[in-house]
Formats: C-alpha cells, structure tokens, sequence
C-alpha cells in the first residue's frame, strides 16, 4: 500500500539532471492531514550515469500500527536528459507480506531477474519484453524529484514498469503562482493491475509545486494527490 500510493503521488517527469551529486533529501507523507510515513532519497547524476537509492518507511501513528518499509536502488545513464535503467533492486516489507523484485535492462528492455511473490504471467498479463523503454519506479521518483533547471519543470510524460505493473505519469504545462511554478499532471494505471484495482480508480491528478532554490535550480516543495486514501501529501523538509 505504501509503496504505490507513495510512487503515485510522487508521479512527474524525466528532467534535465544538473552534473553534481544530490544531497539526501526527505520528504514527509501525510494522508488526510495525518503523517503516517517519510521518504527519503539520495542520487548522482554524472559523466552519462545516474545512481539513487530511496527508501520509504510508515512513521508517525501509522508507525505504530504497523511498521512498513521499501528500500530501494537503481542506476543507469543519463544523456540529453533522458533515463535509461540499467538495474533495479527494491525489497519491502507491509507488515504482512515481504517482497522482492530485481530487473536488469538490455538496449533498454527489461528483464525481471527475481520478483517474490513470484508473478503468473498468464494472469497478470504482462511480458516485460513488451516494455522496452519503461524505467523502474526508483528512476521515476529520482527523475521527478530531484533539483532541475528553470523551465525544465513540466509537460512531461513518463512511462513505468515494476516488473509488473504498468502506468503512466502526464505532467501539463506550468502555471506561475507566488513563490514558484505548479504543474498539473495525472497519473494513470495501464495494465497489470487487478480488475478491483482499475474498477476501484484508474486515474489520480495531482499537482506538483516547484520554488526556486539558492543553487539557481527548481525545487520540489511538495506534491499533492487525489488517492483511495483521501488527499494526500507529500512535503519536502
């Protein structure tokens, strides 16, 4: 539960990377108004290559019913401001069911190595051959929420594949509002999830609020979404 909603309320845009390393950066999840988690992130991007590891954890009175974690890494390259995976590794823990999945990309195309509980291809109906040009959800919330330059902040769209569920994130065009930018986008789920899951929602927008930083570059101030949860929120630190 943590992980998707999280992932999906992070949902945005393949950005034009800065050369530097990024400093960790920590977000808070609140869901009606009540913290129930924190996500945190540290990446570089240089040379052509990108590395990030992440990871999402329950906190505040959700941490007291139940503990849940997802940890997660990701690398690959980086030319003219495009995301190509080459490796994904995410392992998490809901309280009641642990999970694991590796993907490792050819020319693009990813291949799941490991993914437990393991996944019919007969039900959930996706060949990850099919999903060449995807990147793995770590790379999409590195791509969405690290600094970028002034005018690199919107009309984005970006495709996901976790091995296996597909979805899409649609970031519109800018709007000036005080203080900085807000992006209108949607994110949509595709394929592979349960027909409970598509009949319960398919499409959630949500908006992304960007200022302007002392490096010169835009910063992520939050994000908030429509979720199956109530609003939601996430709030930079």
């Amino acid at each position: 539960m943590w992980r998707r909603l999280a992932l999906a309320v992070l949902a945005a845009t393949l950005a034009a990377p800065s050369s530097q390393a990024e400093a960790p950066v920590v977000f808070d999840l609140s869901i009606r108004g009540i913290r129930v988690g924190t996500l945190s992130f540290s990446g570089e991007a240089a040379g052509g290559r990108y590395a990030v590891s992440g990871r999402l954890e329950s906190a505040g009175l959700a941490g007291l019913v139940r503990r849940v974690r997802y940890d997660g890494q990701a690398e690959g390259s980086l030319r003219q401001g495009r995301f190509t995976p080459a490796r994904y590794r995410e392992q998490a823990d809901t309280g009641r069911r642990q999970s694991q999945a590796v993907m490792e990309y050819r020319r693009g195309i990813p291949q799941v190595k490991v993914y437990n509980p393991p996944r019919d291809l007969r039900s959930d109906g996706i060949d990850p051959a099919t999903q060449g040009g995807t990147v793995d959800p770590l790379t999409a919330l590195f791509a969405t929420l690290r600094d970028v330059p002034p005018g690199k902040e919107c009309n984005k769209t970006l495709t996901m594949f976790d091995g296996k569920r597909r979805s899409q994130l649609v970031l519109g065009p800018p709007a000036a509002v005080t203080g900085g930018v807000v992006c209108p986008g949607e994110y949509r789920r595709l394929a592979g999830f349960s027909a409970r899951d598509m009949a319960e929602k398919a499409r959630f927008p949500f908006t992304l609020r960007l200022g302007l930083a002392a490096s010169g570059l835009m910063q992520v101030k939050d994000v908030t979404m429509e979720s199956i949860y109530g609003n939601a929120r996430l709030k930079r630190r």
